[in-house]
């Protein structure tokens, strides 16, 4: 079920730093910290969402032979994994809560002499890790969060919180679910550091646990809470790049992975066939979302190929594979978002104005300007769908926006044999919680979601 093991499989002799050894358990911050350091686990996350959004569209001739999963997955077909299990989407978050697990139940039993610092910020990632795992999962394979079904049996996900890989797996209440993610969360802002590793930015730092609490609150539609705390993590850190200054801007993978906005590195699964970066020429990024950039927006240039078809180039990552993390600019946005739902609209603008401005060619900008909270709100939203495309938010923005009542329905069509097939997803259809893959149902017997 994709829950890892350590002293039964020896992981790769525990990254190769213990020789061969039938049985090794961890119990060093060193050991923990190399544990929580393997980005080949823990630096990745689901793609599935990313796959059923709307930022892009496939050729038929790409699509046909596509993984069976990613294949369904993209027209929103009710069953998607033709009984074939060990799905990355469900797996990898679930060893990296396997990992936090060891980590929370070995490291109180550490001796702290000098390096109490050491000592609570592997705490403090091994909480963080946990909450992020459990996040991703539950946009996946959870209903998006409604106070009205919160306490409703069997909706969220199985919260596993010891390493113990025998335990029974049950779906929680969708409350407890995001309960469980605030709380590790929570714990993990007041263990972190307040420094960004920049040569590390694959461990979490405060800043980006507050990024991710207002990340999580935004997601439930809490926007006092969202506002709350990105505002208290620009009050930490608040840098943006000006896009004016990328020397590679017009080349592939024009940023640096240790970029000026990054605070947590982490990538859609890298596995996938679809979202991979300028590598895949038959992923099409979506003509009226390319189309919504202006020629003076330098992040049409930055993000995206120059000619037909118009492909993504550059994310954060630095590399071919595809930035899912937190940034600041994200963090922006929220808090321009949350302030103008809850009415503050020129602190609303000042914060997207300030965005934007590192985004335009020197000189081209004009500042935006709303005349209501609902313009300034639908301003805002169109600008975080243009910052942030390919970046795994748009599937969680689509669920709770369509609960706001956006109304939004996704298309998507073939032309085959020269007859037209059309698929669509309407607004809050249970085809917006994926399935649990097989495998986990058979040996869980937990209940399956419904997708008619």
């Amino acid at each position: 079920m994709g829950w890892g093991c350590l002293a039964g499989c020896n992981k790769k002799d525990f990254l190769n730093e213990k020789p061969s050894s039938d049985v090794f358990v961890p119990s060093t911050l060193s050991d923990f910290q190399a544990l929580l350091d393997d980005e080949t686990v823990m630096a990745e996350t689901p793609v599935l969402g990313e796959v059923s959004a709307d930022n892009y569209y496939l050729n038929y001739t790409y699509w046909v032979p596509l993984d069976t999963k990613e294949h369904n997955a993209y027209i929103w077909a009710p069953e998607i994994y033709g009984g074939v299990g060990n799905v990355g989407d469900w797996n990898y978050p679930y060893e990296q809560v396997f990992y936090a697990n060891v980590v929370l139940a070995g490291i109180d039993k550490v001796t702290i002499t000098n390096n109490i610092g050491q000592w609570k910020a592997v705490k403090g990632s091994a909480f963080f890790l946990r909450a992020y795992a459990f996040y991703n999962v539950s946009q996946v394979f959870a209903p998006a969060y409604d106070d009205a079904i919160a306490n409703t049996p069997n909706l969220g996900i199985p919260l596993r919180l010891t390493p113990n890989v025998d335990a029974s797996s049950t779906r929680s209440t969708l409350g407890q679910t995001y309960n469980q993610i605030v709380s590790d969360l929570q714990q993990a802002k007041d263990l972190l550091p307040d420094t960004i590793a920049v040569n590390n930015l694959n461990r979490p730092c405060k800043q980006a646990a507050l990024a991710m609490l207002a990340r999580v609150y935004l997601s439930m539609r809490k926007y006092d809470s969202a506002w709350f705390y990105a505002d208290n993590c620009l009050q930490l850190y608040n840098k943006l790049i000006d896009y004016n200054t990328l020397p590679n801007i017009n080349q592939n993978r024009p940023f640096d992975r240790s970029n000026i906005e990054t605070m947590y590195q982490s990538r859609l699964l890298s596995s996938s066939s679809v979202i991979r970066g300028q590598l895949i020429r038959d992923c099409i990024v979506d003509s009226v979302l390319y189309q919504s950039y202006s020629t003076n927006d330098l992040r049409r240039t930055a993000f995206f190929s120059a000619s037909a078809p118009i492909n993504l180039k550059g994310t954060y990552t630095g590399t071919n594979l595809v930035f899912s993390g937190l940034a600041t600019d994200e963090t922006y946005l929220i808090r321009a978002e949350c302030n103008a739902r809850l009415g503050n609209r020129t602190a609303a603008l000042n914060d997207l104005n300030r965005l934007l401005q590192n985004r335009y060619k020197t000189g081209t900008f004009t500042p935006i300007t709303a005349s209501s909270d609902s313009e300034a709100i639908a301003k805002i939203l169109t600008e975080r769908r243009k910052e942030l495309p390919f970046r795994g938010v748009r599937w969680t923005d689509l669920r709770r926006l369509n609960k706001e009542g956006a109304n939004i329905t996704l298309r998507r069509m073939f032309i085959i044999n020269g007859l037209i097939t059309n698929y669509t997803l309407a607004p809050n259809s249970e085809l917006y919680v994926l399935p649990i893959p097989p495998d986990v149902i058979a040996l869980s017997n937990m209940p399956q979601n419904e997708r008619n």
